[in-house]
């Protein structure tokens, strides 16, 4: 196996793009045994470590973390190699097609750096209307290159290096080039995948790469090699950024948007060229649990997550929620749930919330916030109004309230599909952390593959529907060179009194990645569990209409009772994808207990 030094990487790769190569420490990659993850169920032990931990997606990618930090890196270190071997072992979910957010804690702040998509400067609110003046159908917009968005993930992660790394860019490009020259074994979850992908094999670049000549997905184990991947990232690790958004590969992408055969897109080497990371200020608020106070920081928009969330647990802080604890596990292998009472007050909550989400939230470079300020969401005495609107039977649908003096501005958005991405947490040696929630949008993208990754299909997270039916705008309707709405929501939280880090934690799946996080937040915060137990207990939602429970996971009787309450109840597959660090004391030391969701193939690693 060939390791590229570190100490001729200083030599070669551009010296802005390095943090220190006289000092860095050593890191050379050991390709792992690679286990193969399960697609299904798998319960996982939960992790405990002292001095630093990593949580990612998949076994690969969060051993790619554990070794940079082994070897002295920094947490935005150990992110950037993650991220790369995801995009290699995990395509379906993020890559360096894609975007990200990114919350870092070097210690004393929190910094919010935004490496979202933009929509291309050719593009208009028109994009995803049909001849008709209707708004198209979801896969119609999906599946070729009109829905992809100027990708963004490297050239933020570039950004936060910059600042905050320690080991050479260059070397942490070593550990997925190494496996995608070398190659990985194909695991459960992305054959169960592509084995339920309709679009994908329509692309003859990704068909040849992802299926058999009989057109059957590579089977479980099977050894995949991407040798074009690894020459992409060999020039990302030699020029940086810039070797994803200018010259040949930028042109390969380029191309393959806009002479899509039958459904082209826009997007212009001058918006690769042009495109920019954004550091932004991140969205804190204050929260009680426990007779402890917490300072709770999350991705601000254009994210709704760290809104949403913070308003769902706002407005159940003024209900009596916290005096409901778990209910104990029955018989037949249920474990703990929450109580149907307790899940009225959160899903009328969430109701309420989402109604918000859908009137206000937008980028803020094209958008202004209610009242002036995003916090105004937020505010004690606004969210104590809304909790009032929670009686003892479901409302059933809610709308926007108004945080602020004047009256919106644009109409709500309508409720259309929003998939994908994967989480990373990540606390270092050093006292730093990051939680990263990173996206290609719906599963495999746009379902184009160019020189070995996928692209996003990342404008479909834009309305549709430029305006409702008497003219009035949308605020998340598409615009030029606008980032979308999302719902990703890495979150940091903190003791008020200590500023000291609490937990580091998020989730993929789409819009309901709002309700994954913040059920583990309360699940640690309020009901005192570790981050595992807190994520393997069963998911619950609402989306602003139904009420959505975990299949299987819930008793007959919490059912009974919710539609007794007036509760829409569908029993559905919520497949979070959580990853939790949470930092405690047991037996008087200080340790991180690391979770990762039992629902996909996750694992913990640290020392």
């Amino acid at each position: 196996m060939t390791i590229v030094s570190p100490i001729r990487l200083c030599s070669t790769v551009a010296a802005t793009l390095l943090a220190g190569c006289a000092t860095v420490p050593n890191f050379s990659y050991v390709v792992p045994l690679q286990p193969e993850g399960s697609s299904g169920y798998a319960e996982k032990p939960g992790w405990t470590t002292r001095h630093f931990a990593v949580a990612a997606a998949n076994p690969l990618a969060t051993d790619a973390g554990y070794q940079v930090l082994k070897a002295g890196g920094a947490a935005i270190d150990a992110a950037i190699a993650v991220q790369m071997v995801l995009a290699l072992v995990e395509p379906q979910s993020s890559g360096i097609g894609g975007g990200a957010f990114l919350l870092h804690f070097d210690g004393r702040d929190v910094e919010a750096f935004d490496g979202r998509e933009t929509a291309p400067s050719g593009a208009d609110e028109k994009l995803f209307l049909a001849a008709s003046g209707k708004p198209m159908s979801f896969y119609d917009g999906v599946v070729g290159g009109r829905a992809v968005g100027v990708p963004g993930a490297v050239r933020m992660l570039e950004m936060a290096h910059r600042q905050h790394g320690k080991l050479p860019w260059g070397a942490l490009f070593q550990p997925a080039i190494t496996l995608a020259e070398g190659g990985f074994k194909v695991s459960a979850r992305l054959n169960t995948l592509l084995a339920e992908e309709n679009h994908l094999a329509r692309d003859p670049v990704a068909a040849a790469y992802f299926y058999d000549p009989a057109g059957k997905p590579w089977p479980v184990g099977h050894v995949l090699k991407n040798p074009e991947l690894a020459g992409v990232l060999r020039t990302i690790a030699a020029y940086g950024s810039s070797g994803l958004h200018e010259g040949e590969v930028a042109r390969a992408i380029v191309e393959k948007v806009q002479q899509h055969p039958n459904n082209p897109g826009g997007l212009s080497l001058l918006d690769l060229a042009s495109y920019r990371a954004v550091k932004r200020v991140p969205i804190c608020h204050d929260y009680r649990a426990q007779a402890r106070d917490y300072r709770v920081c999350g991705f601000p928009p254009p994210s709704s997550g760290a809104i949403a969330v913070g308003q769902i647990l706002g407005i159940l802080a003024n209900t009596g929620a916290a005096d409901l604890p778990l209910e104990a596990a029955q018989p037949g292998g249920l474990g703990p749930t929450p109580s149907a009472q307790w899940l009225h007050l959160y899903t009328e909550a969430a109701r309420l919330a989402f109604a918000d989400r859908a009137q206000y939230l937008a980028d803020p470079d094209f958008v202004a916030p209610p009242g002036g300020n995003w916090m105004s969401l937020l505010d004690p005495a606004y969210l104590a109004q809304r909790s009032k609107l929670i009686g003892t039977q479901s409302m059933g649908s809610a709308k926007p309230g108004q945080p602020g003096p004047l009256k919106a501005a644009f109409a709500p958005m309508p409720e259309q599909p929003e998939y994908g991405t994967s989480h990373i947490s990540i606390v270092d040696a050093f006292g730093k952390a990051i939680a990263m929630t990173t996206t290609i949008e719906a599963a495999f993208g746009a379902r184009q593959m160019v020189r070995g990754f996928l692209l996003n299909n990342e404008l479909t997270d834009f309305s549709f529907a430029p305006a409702d039916a008497a003219g009035k705008p949308i605020a998340n309707r598409v615009q030029p060179g606008k980032r979308p709405r999302s719902s990703m929501a890495p979150t940091l939280v903190f003791d008020k009194a200590t500023k000291q880090l609490v937990l580091s934690a998020g989730s993929p799946g789409g819009a309901l990645i709002i309700h994954y996080t913040a059920k583990t937040l309360y699940g640690t915060l309020n009901w005192g569990l570790t981050p595992q137990q807190a994520i393997d207990l069963p998911n619950f939602a609402s989306l602003g209409g139904p009420t959505l429970l975990e299949e299987k996971r819930f008793p007959a009787a919490t059912v009974t009772t919710l539609k007794a309450q007036g509760h829409e109840v569908r029993e559905v597959n919520l497949t979070s994808g959580l990853q939790a660090i949470l930092r405690t004391r047991v037996d008087g030391a200080s340790v991180l207990q690391g979770g990762a969701d039992p629902r996909r193939e996750g694992v913990v690693m640290g020392d």
